[in-house]
């Protein structure tokens, strides 16, 4: 700041000087002019002060003194004058007492603060001179205001369990002035003094706690600190509220599942008192209990001998009589069918009564007579039929060798329980929807397609009794959460970049022993979205999932060698169907799957499943999986129907399962082999207004593959212009018969809307459609109504292939609405959960499965060995593939985990068991492992 001259001293003196004498002159006289004017013989008292102030960013701010009186007032700064010429002075009289009033402001730069190097902050105050001397004011200081950007703690997401503590720590980032912290929840201020946001809280510093957690203190809770210059948010923590789940109390035992002899009977309970919440445990224990029971046999009745005759009596007739003794009926056993008295005439129909001969009334018990026989004789059948059922029945299962958890489905239908999930969790992959509170009130049984749901315990309970025979295999009882974050394990393999297998970029990582594994880096194509999804795998494995991709890889439990972990990946990318081959009309038929890292070891293939466009319920399609090399090029692994020991392939009407023991990037391709050969389309149609013609509206229609990764692409993409979902999608089967794809709108209301002219149909060609030359398809229709008070749009988007098939989207929208749904992705919600490990991530707990497993691998004399496992569970084509793994069963089962990651049962597999149950007959074939693809073998 500029200081003051030679001139300013001047000034200055002769201010002392009128200061020391002019009080003495008004002293001498009467009434002075001075005193006339209200200079009163007092110091100057200052009316305002300047005050601390902050620079913020480069805007100078501001110092202001009043003082009453003053003649002059200067203000100094780090111990020297400011020049006069950077004073603003104001000066006025007061009315009331004459005193004269004086007001001085200066600027302060952030070049003067930022050059000013002191032992102190940068200061200024303001002197002001009456006649009778001088007042100082009060320092202020003046600082550079700033807020950095890192927290230095961020509150971190945790699982409490109902009525537990909450405790969200946070420390702001540095600042002048220091931040003051505000908490979010769900991106709404938390009011403090309000229960009805959260429960009991406290703030600890800038902490959050809630004393006792609630259910609705689930949520999203944002840390946001703020000053004069800016607002910093933290990383948002999702607090999950859960409840452990109780059993109910036990019903009524059922009457006994026999009507005759010994038998059993259950009684059940279930885990509702209360029900799992929020990803809380399930309850531990059986929920079916079974106990013998004996039920007496019913005795039917029958008859004893008949008594003799009586005498002749005067009514010409005699009777004899028997009881229903011969065994008396009991426990509900039928009374004797027939009569009990029998009459007949006594004189050879000599004797008439009411002058009619007694013989020509019939005799009474002839006929009733030979029916007790005939039913005496159907009885005697019966029973003896159920005899022979029961004894025969229980010689069978006296001599089978196999216990009933392998041969009864209660093993896995009775001493499991559907799996309770919580709800999904939608938008950021980890946070709950931050516009709406989760409902975790209700669990609801896991069965939404490709999707995690929060997992909860799932070691669930299989009674002991029913394990006996099998060998002795301990059940554990505590399993891994699922995982949220992934980070790198001390062990963890590889430690270098995250390898996509083609390219040039090689990074280096270790794994045990010291063995280098390199690792190639993949550069993805140009243009496109790359899907990812990572986590970490031991011992127990776990399954990893793309999220709204239908595409998941299953590693097994075992497969890593055990204190060994790997952080594994999967990328998506959507590759052109002419890079598939040089040469023949091969396409696409899935997403390129890329499973890493190169170096990954397993002792068991890995399960991935990948969702394909194919119509393949007729034989139209050679369906083929390829692996690309380092060079870009395509190389056929397998063919989906023929067999192979180095991979298998088990193709359904919308999926493919894939076992591979190699990492690499795969896909389906295929070869069609008539023109019947048809791929899946789906067709959505999309709006918006247009945003340079407030009356225009734009209708876009997508015609792309069947696959859930190739339609979200397309919702990702109207969800950021602003599109709306107009009409349900739909299926379309396109053909390979080389005609093109039409698309035309039809039935707009010609008197309240207009389109462009000869761009009512379009057309595209087979090639673009066949091989997907152009993602994703779309072709756009912009129309504009007449005038503002055409609100309603109705029309038809006809979509046909030339000579193929024909669908109908019914358009029917205001384009008024302000504010419309989200772009659905598909019918669940958005799932962003993307790992799970350990015994959660498989359907059949882990003792169950080492149990059967253990039982199918060795073969026995019945021939119930895995052979007969893979054929009950329709798993029996290229059994050559599990007769060369060590464990066949664990890899049939595996294949079985992946083919039903959708359903939260486990009915087919104790369908399968029962059946196996009834097989008798040896099982004489064999099979040989030969390894015929050790090329393949060799590329990993």
């Amino acid at each position: 700041m500029a200081q003051f001259s030679g001139g300013g001293y001047l000034t200055f003196g002769i201010l002392v000087l009128l200061g020391t004498r002019v009080p003495a002159t008004l002293a001498r006289g009467p009434r002075g002019g001075a005193l006339q004017h209200g200079q009163s013989g007092t110091l100057p008292r200052f009316l305002e002060e300047p005050v601390d102030a902050y620079i913020v960013k480069s805007n100078p701010i501001k110092l202001r003194c009043r003082a009453r009186p003053a003649l002059q007032i200067f203000f100094k700064c780090n111990g020297e004058w400011v020049h006069q010429s950077q004073h603003v002075s104001q000066e006025h009289t007061d009315l009331g007492t004459g005193l004269k009033n004086r007001e001085v402001t200066i600027n302060v730069s952030r070049q003067q603060v930022e050059d000013f190097h002191g032992p102190e902050d940068y200061w200024c105050l303001c002197v002001a001179w009456s006649h009778l001397g001088t007042s100082k004011s009060r320092k202020a200081t003046v600082r550079i205001a700033y807020l950095r950007k890192n927290f230095e703690q961020d509150p971190q997401g945790t699982e409490v369990p109902l009525d537990g503590m909450i405790v969200l720590h946070c420390r702001p980032p540095e600042g002048v002035p220091a931040a003051e912290v505000e908490w979010l929840k769900n991106e709404e201020p938390l009011d403090s003094s309000s229960s009805d946001d959260i429960g009991p809280q406290s703030r600890g510093g800038h902490n959050l706690i809630v004393s006792e957690a609630r259910l609705f203190d689930s949520g999203n809770y944002t840390c946001v600190a703020s000053n004069i210059v800016a607002r910093r948010r933290s990383a948002t923590a999702t607090v999950v509220v859960y409840v452990n789940g109780g059993w109910s109390s036990w019903t009524d035992w059922s009457p006994c599942n026999v009507r005759c002899g010994r038998g059993v009977q259950k009684r059940s309970r279930t885990c509702t008192n209360p029900a799992p919440l929020g990803g809380g445990a399930f309850c531990e224990g059986m929920s079916v209990q079974k106990s013998t029971c004996n039920t007496l046999c019913p005795v039917d009745g029958g008859w004893a001998e008949w008594s003799e005759w009586s005498a002749c009596g005067s009514d010409c007739e005699r009777q004899r009589g028997r009881e229903c003794t011969a065994p008396e009926p009991k426990h509900g056993g039928r009374l004797c069918d027939g009569v009990a008295l029998a009459t007949d005439n006594c004189t050879g129909g000599l004797c008439t009564q009411n002058r009619k001969l007694l013989h020509d009334a019939e005799p009474q018990g002839v006929e009733s007579s030979g029916d007790v026989a005939l039913y005496s004789g159907l009885a005697a059948g019966v029973v003896t039929v159920v005899l022979l059922i029961v004894a025969v029945t229980l010689y069978r299962r006296s001599q089978s060798q196999y216990g009933v958890d392998v041969i009864d489905s209660s093993a896995l239908t009775g001493g499991f329980q559907s799996f309770s999930f919580k709800t999904c969790r939608q938008a950021n992959p980890l946070l709950i929807n931050s516009s709406m509170q989760p409902d975790l009130t209700v669990s609801r049984t896991y069965t939404s397609p490709m999707c995690f749901q929060d997992s909860v315990d799932k070691e669930l309970m299989a009674e002991r009794s029913l394990l006996d025979p099998l060998p002795d295999v301990k059940v554990k009882g505590v399993a891994e959460r699922a995982e949220y974050h992934v980070t790198s394990h001390p062990q963890t393999f590889p430690r270098g970049p995250a390898p996509d297998y083609r390219g040039v970029v090689v990074g280096m990582t270790l794994g045990r022993g010291g063995q280098n594994l390199l690792a190639p880096q993949v550069s993805s194509p140009p243009g496109r979205r790359l899907n990812r999804a990572t986590a970490v795998f031991g011992h127990a494995g776990g399954r990893l999932v793309v999220p709204n991709t239908g595409i998941s890889l299953l590693v097994p439990h075992g497969g890593i060698a055990e204190d060994t972990t790997w952080e594994t990946y999967m990328n998506i990318h959507q590759e052109d169907s002419s890079d598939v081959s040089e040469e023949g009309p091969e396409i696409f038929l899935s997403p390129a799957v890329t499973y890493g890292p190169p170096g990954l070891r397993l002792s068991c293939p890995v399960a991935m499943t990948v969702a394909h466009c194919a119509e393949v319920a007729a034989d139209n399609w050679t369906v083929r999986l390829k692996r690309q090399l380092q060079d870009n090029k395509w190389e056929e692994v397998v063919s989906v129907d023929a067999d192979s020991t180095s991979c298998y392939c088990l193709l359904e009407p919308h999926r493919c399962h894939v076992l591979l023991g190699h990492p690499g990037r795969y896909a389906l391709v295929g070869e069609p082999l008539n023109q019947d050969a048809a791929k899946r389309l789906r067709l959505a149609a999309f709006g918006s207004p247009d945003a340079g013609n407030p009356l225009g509206f734009s209708l876009r229609v997508y015609c792309v593959d069947d696959t859930p990764h190739a339609f979200q692409e397309v919702a990702v993409g109207e969800r950021s212009r602003g599109g709306q979902l107009l009409e349900e999608p739909k299926t379309m089967l396109f053909r390979g018969n080389t005609f093109s794809l039409q698309v035309s709108i039809q039935d707009v209301p010609q008197l309240l809307w207009s389109i462009k002219p000869f761009t009512t149909c379009q057309e595209f060609s087979f090639a673009q459609v066949w091989a997907g030359e152009q993602r994703p398809l779309r072709c756009a229709f912009s129309l504009e109504r007449y005038n503002h008070s055409s609100s309603q749009l109705s029309c038809k988007i006809a979509v046909r292939q030339v000579k193929g098939e024909e669908r109908i989207l019914q358009v029917y929208t205001s384009v008024v609405e302000s504010e419309k749904g989200a772009v659905p992705f598909f019918t669940q919600s958005d799932c962003t959960i993307t790992s799970q490990t350990g015994s959660r991530a498989f359907k059949i707990p882990p003792s169950i499965r080492q149990r059967i497993s253990a039982t199918f691998d060795t073969a026995n004399a019945k021939g119930k060995d895995w052979r007969l496992l893979a054929q009950k569970l329709h798993i029996d084509r290229n059994l050559s593939y599990f007769a060369c793994q060590e464990s066949p069963s664990s890899v049939i089962l595996s294949l079985w985990e992946a083919q039903h990651q959708d359903s939260g049962d486990l009915d087919s597999l104790a369908s399968a068991l029962e059946e196996i149950s009834k097989v008798q007959t040896p099982r004489t074939s064999t099979l040989s492992c030969s390894r015929k693809d050790s090329e393949f073998a060799q590329l990993g």
